[in-house]
């Protein structure tokens, strides 16, 4: 099957926490939850490393600590040490007698020595302390509930009128380059937003906070507080209830837009508790290979693509016709993003794909590669038996409308004509050759065209040079 780019860079939580600033590092280590979480993401040798040192009250040599692994093990190694470096684990100091030597991070190590032998104060105040819930929620309803809301989003980006979704997420989804909104026209799916459709749910959720934190501090909020939540969320107990005492109001906003997002259940906004879902529950759990498969079967779901129990359910003709067998209202738009819908049945939607709704997916930024490869990874399993998987008729033509349309690219300009002489033309011409900003030149017409972002410098020249005669 071909390989689609993915042009997102969906980071994981080490190469997200190795942009922060070193002082927002630091602060973060002081809550012990922060410290389990980036303590479970490391690797194996990693791991090994600092729980070597993690009861060490003396730095130890950088000759001994290379000691630790074999020769063959050196990429390894050096690996390691980078991440722990970068993450500002291990801080690098020399010992006396010049030697240089390694120190675990001491606020590091005391708040990961309190997650792992326990003490300290409680990461959440749970909700026992508010009394039995009248309307408390099982896990399954919960279940329930996270996938609903996220698939409002989604449906929400591909255009399904029944999906609202408020403000504040439009612009996010805006500000992610998901959407692109235009003055007076509602927001439509960008060529990012339909690949982010394409990832597994772990994926789309991680993709979608790191984008989130990114505006976090523009909206007045405190990073470090809110990621320090979101890793306490990550360690509570499906299921159970917890209580919003002590929450400041940055963080009780936050609170607001988890339950937008289906990360936490709320019964009403001013509810005094709330209920972690499992999609809050895995998202700091599994961020570093959010996409390899859930152990538990329950879970199962929420690694798979969006809104189907079973993702090959499209059958394509050499006719042009498809034939996607389900009910799903999210797929179902996704297929119509490129097709024209023919009829719709209980289980069963039939679409054709014609220049014109290929040649319109283009147009909002969707590629052709993007429509190729939604087709054969959704493809039925009979279509799976047959080689290639895609008529090469339908592959072909759906490229080649993509390169009939991108036959002309138009380049915004200034356009410069007129000149009393060729010896003028020339000299304005190399001008604007040597800035960069020269489009197109026509010499025996003594015309040219330059960007706008050039046209003030050319016109400044000009104007000099017309001084200066």
């Amino acid at each position: 099957m071909m390989k689609l780019k993915v042009q997102l860079q969906c980071k994981n939580l080490h190469e997200y926490l190795r942009e922060l600033s070193p002082e927002l590092l630091d602060r973060l280590y002081n809550h012990p939850a922060t410290c389990l979480a980036v303590y479970r993401e490391l690797p194996s040798l990693a791991k090994n490393y600092v729980m070597r040192m993690l009861f060490l009250d003396q730095p130890l040599p950088q000759a001994a600590v290379a000691l630790w692994v074999k020769k063959d093990g050196q990429k390894d190694h050096d690996e390691c040490v980078s991440i722990l470096s970068g993450l500002r684990l291990w801080h690098s100091l020399q010992l006396q007698g010049g030697l240089q030597g390694y120190s675990l991070n001491p606020v590091f190590k005391d708040n990961l020595r309190i997650a792992l032998l326990g003490g300290g104060k409680a990461w959440a105040d749970e909700g026992s302390s508010l009394g039995p819930d009248r309307h408390a929620r099982d896990i399954e309803s919960l279940d329930k509930y996270a996938l609903e809301r996220w698939e409002v989003i989604l449906h929400f980006m591909v255009g399904s009128p029944s999906a609202a979704v408020s403000q504040d997420l439009a612009q996010l989804l805006v500000q992610a380059g998901l959407m692109r909104s235009e003055a007076g026209e509602a927001p439509y799916i960008t060529s990012a937003g339909f690949q982010f459709l394409l990832l597994d749910t772990a994926s789309q959720l991680w993709y979608f906070t790191l984008q989130y934190l990114k505006t976090a501090q523009s909206r007045g909020m405190d990073l470090v507080e809110i990621l320090s939540f979101l890793f306490q969320l990550s360690f509570s107990t499906l299921g159970r209830d917890y209580s919003v005492e002590g929450m400041s109001e940055s963080l009780l906003t936050f609170l607001q837009h988890l339950r937008e997002f289906g990360l936490v259940f709320q019964r009403k906004r001013k509810s005094r508790r709330y209920y972690p879902t499992r999609l809050a529950i895995t998202l700091a759990a599994g961020v570093t290979s959010s996409s390899s498969s859930s152990s538990s079967s329950s879970s199962s779901s929420f690694n798979s693509a969006p809104g189907t129990g079973d993702a090959g359910f499209i059958v394509v003709e050499t006719n042009y016709r498809i034939y996607a067998y389900t009910n799903s209202e999210l797929q179902i738009a996704l297929v119509a993003l490129f097709s024209e819908m023919l009829y719709r049945f209980p289980n069963l939607v039939v679409a054709q794909v014609t220049r014109e709704s290929v040649q319109q997916a283009i147009a909002n930024g969707i590629t052709a590669n993007q429509i190729i490869h939604f087709l054969k990874t959704r493809a039925h399993p009979v279509m799976l038996k047959q080689t290639p998987v895609l008529p090469p008729t339908i592959t072909d033509q759906i490229r080649l409308w993509e390169l009939e349309r991108d036959r002309l690219q138009f380049t915004e300009g200034v356009l410069y004509n007129q000149f009393l002489s060729q010896a003028d033309f020339e000299m304005l011409r190399d001008r604007a050759q040597s800035l960069g900003c020269l489009v197109w030149q026509d010499a025996p017409h003594r015309v040219m065209v330059v960007t706008p972002q050039g046209h003030s410098e050319v016109k400044r020249f000009w104007k000099r040079q017309r001084s200066n005669t």
